[in-house]
């Protein structure tokens, strides 16, 4: 086979994989608001004029302009700490190709390989790039992951909830394991070099990979692994404005994801308690961490449905619902979808 049949390959399998996991995230995501329409709204669905009001329609752009400029100046503070600079039309288009990436695939596996291939693309190292993303995530699981035992405990609408009682002991396990595992790979990234090393030999014993491949990547993993250690304590020696800054715009960036669902719910004549909607949102939104499905499809609409059916009437949860993952997810994977037909096209212009 040659290179470029085997490039055309490749591209063809990747493309197939991404209609599937597409067609699958719409199959999930009708399948949970089925499960809420049945279990949780009485089967009752109706629209209101009021979702698109002017007043509201203003307030759901101004928080929205909010959420994707903290998405990206998170991401831009964090270059800046670890000493690169790239423009910030670069940058917010980032975001929406992450955004797109992340929600088409399990546990949003590809948003990471997506953002760390766009950034080498624009001149940052691999192992920078890894740093960067990683560094990203680990702000924002810190947050969430902290934030999520509070409300657990301290807000009386989860007392109601089974789901949060049959999963308690595994929120403790789930907490511990996950920031372990970042901890280690912030502070010890050494220690994971091994059973990397351990996995690629198992692999060419096994004939998945050649004797040459299996050299190769031996030689990448270490180098990139020992690369995003030296950046993250480049990260930490960063100029202090620009950690400071970093940490400031996830702190900015979450808060407004998690308002969403209250300036929806507040426009629609509820009298809603901001805590109690964003201490249910971020356990959501913790729980959506650990859905295998692609964007957490399925998952998050019936949790979000069982979290808020105590809040809405039923002729209004499906409607929230489909709002709120219209303006934080869909809108975002739509001009996410068209970012990137762009940069493959200008891509392979200049690969020509």
């Amino acid at each position: 086979m040659t290179d470029n049949t085997e490039s055309s390959y490749q591209k063809n399998t990747s493309a197939h994989r991404l209609i599937l996991f597409s067609l699958l995230f719409i199959a999930l995501t009708a399948a949970g608001l089925y499960a809420v329409y049945d279990q949780f709204a009485g089967r009752s669905i109706s629209f209101d004029e009021q979702l698109i009001a002017p007043k509201t329609l203003l307030a759901v752009a101004a928080l929205l302009l909010v959420y994707f400029c903290s998405d990206g100046l998170r991401l831009h503070f964090t270059l800046r700490a670890l000493g690169h600079k790239l423009s910030l039309p670069v940058i917010f288009r980032l975001v929406f190709i992450n955004l797109f990436f992340s929600n088409v695939t399990p546990m949003a596996t590809g948003g990471g390989f997506a953002q760390i291939w766009y950034l080498h693309r624009h001149g940052v190292p691999v192992g920078r790039a890894t740093a960067a993303t990683t560094i990203r995530t680990v702000l924002a699981v810190l947050f969430i992951f902290s934030l999520t035992p509070v409300f657990l405990l301290t807000l009386d609408a989860f007392d109601e909830h089974t789901i949060t009682g049959d999963i308690g002991f595994a929120l403790a396990i789930f907490i511990l394991l996950y920031l372990g595992f970042f901890i280690v790979l912030l502070f010890r990234t050494r220690w994971l070099i091994g059973p990397l090393s351990y996995l690629l030999k198992t692999l060419n014993r096994w004939h998945i990979i050649n004797e040459t491949r299996h050299q190769r990547w031996q030689f990448k993993a270490r180098r990139e692994m020992l690369r995003f250690s030296h950046s993250f304590s480049d990260y930490l020696r960063g100029r202090p404005l620009f950690v400071a800054l970093s940490v400031l715009f996830t702190a900015i960036f979450l808060l407004s994801l998690f308002s969403f669902p209250a300036l929806l719910i507040y426009n629609l004549g509820y009298d809603i308690d901001y805590l109690v909607s964003l201490g249910l949102l971020v356990v959501t939104t913790f729980i959506m961490y650990f859905s295998p499905t692609p964007g957490a499809s399925g998952i998050s609409e019936g949790v979000f449905g069982s979290f808020f059916s105590d809040l809405l009437s039923g002729n209004h949860l499906i409607l929230v619902i489909v709002s709120w993952r219209l303006i934080t997810i869909y809108l975002g994977m739509i001009i996410g979808l068209i970012v990137l037909q762009k940069e493959l096209i200008t891509h392979r212009k200049a690969s020509r």
